[in-house]
């Protein structure tokens, strides 16, 4: 069927903008994704799944400026041992980062691999992105599949003793940023990957994340603090047989923010985790669209989001746990909640059951609401001023999202910055 002719022109805007990068054994996982984006059309209001969020600014030719912000702290995780890997505006730095060399663990360029015509990312690249399109049509995240012109391929073989650790720098206000990452966890396997940092004025990023049987993966992300950046970012999952993938993403300012994850737990006994927390003030949008499926026996699944927002903030989360017939004794937990400092914030929220078994445990709920005033009153009465008093309660609120980062070292950190970023808001 022929796309509408308003987004034929935005998508074929898009793509004259772009230059299909020299791909090598990726060349025909590329040119299957552009097929896709051509097919499918960039996303627009009309959209089931783009109702609540305007994409036009992730979908124009051109980024839209963001001014870069000044960095008044260190750099999050810089505290912990870890192999550190830098990107500026996009493109890796390699006199900034570490060394890739690390036990347990080979790390490599996307752009390293288009030069070889036989790696194991071939096999990866493209695929769950691929996957994920259905039953929802994802096409930034074909977008990025076919035109990322850097990225790091992560195959882990063994337990690996420190995090591996993305810092994203913005430098340039213009700057247009599209990463795609891909990992493979290998049987029994286990690493922690942290990421940080605003990355660029608009960003699209696409992490691909097969884990074998028994392996475990740990992804905590920490999205900010630029005022003015657009980011969509894409997490496509599959698991294996008693394997876990755990995640947790902080989100702090920014215009717009789109945060997918599209997780299939297709072997028995496998768990996953995701969950994210938000502080918004203003102009500022944060999107957590989530679709989890459950295609195995006696799998877990917890998505826990939790958003704060004030003058005017707008929060979204689309949450979807899909059971598959014979997926018998799934345990599926889906909550969003929000925050509301004042009258002019809001939160909108699509939350989703599909079950096909009969032997479930499954449950979502969704609350919206304003700071609890008997809490606030107890604090006040006991000579904690207003403005700490309600950093406290929010501290209090997000702290089921920030419980399932399963490190307390680098849950302590999280909190530790959001405490910092919540008093220089009073």
């Amino acid at each position: 069927m022929a796309l509408p002719e308003v987004k034929q022109s935005a998508t074929e805007a898009r793509l004259s903008a772009l230059t299909l990068p020299e791909s090598g054994c990726l060349t025909a996982a590329r040119q299957a994704a552009l097929s896709r984006v051509q097919t499918m059309g960039l996303p627009s209001r009309r959209d089931e799944y783009w109702k609540y969020t305007r994409p036009e600014t992730l979908v124009q030719a051109e980024a839209v400026k963001a001014a870069v912000f000044a960095a008044d702290e260190t750099p999050m995780f810089s505290d912990f041992e870890r192999l550190n890997i830098v990107f500026v505006d996009g493109v890796f730095d390699a006199e900034a980062s570490d060394d890739l060399a690390l036990e347990g663990v080979t790390i490599d360029r996307i752009e390293d691999i288009c030069c070889k015509d036989i790696h194991w990312a071939k096999d990866l690249y493209g695929v769950l992105e691929a996957r994920g399109q259905t039953p929802v049509e994802r096409p930034l995240a074909a977008l990025n599949t076919a035109f990322a012109t850097d990225g790091i391929a992560i195959r882990v073989t063994g337990k690996v003793s420190k995090p591996i650790n993305f810092t994203y720098v913005h430098s340039d206000e213009s700057s247009d940023a599209i990463l795609h990452h891909v990992v493979r966890v290998e049987t029994g396997a286990e690493v922690t990957i942290l990421e940080n940092g605003p990355a660029a004025s608009r960003f699209n990023k696409c992490a691909e994340i097969d884990i074998a049987d028994g392996g475990k993966l740990h992804l905590v992300r920490a999205q900010g603090r630029d005022h003015e950046r657009r980011a969509a970012t894409h997490l496509f999952a599959r698991l294996g047989t008693e394997s876990v993938f755990k995640s947790f993403t902080l989100t702090v300012n920014g215009v717009l923010t789109r945060d997918e994850a599209v997780i299939e737990l297709t072997g028995d006994d496998a768990v996953a985790h995701i969950a994210g927390a938000c502080v918004g003030d203003g102009d500022f949008h944060h999107d957590d669209t989530v679709f989890i499926t459950h295609d195995a026996v006696n799998c877990e699944s917890r998505q826990v989001f939790k958003k704060v927002l004030r003058n005017g903030a707008t929060g979204v989360f689309q949450g979807k746990i899909l059971v598959k017939e014979g997926a018998q004794k799934t345990d599926g937990y889906q909550i969003s909640q929000s925050l509301l400092l004042d009258g002019d914030s809001q939160f909108l929220a699509k939350p989703e059951l599909e079950i096909y078994a009969d032997d479930v445990a499954c449950s979502h709920g969704s609350t919206s609401g304003a700071i609890d005033e008997e809490g606030l009153f107890y604090l006040r009465s006991r000579g904690v001023p207003h403005a700490e008093a309600t950093d406290l309660m929010t501290l209090a609120f997000l702290a089921e999202a920030v419980e399932e980062i399963e490190d307390a070292e680098i849950a302590a950190d999280i909190v530790s910055r959001l405490e910092g970023w919540l008093a220089r808001r009073r």
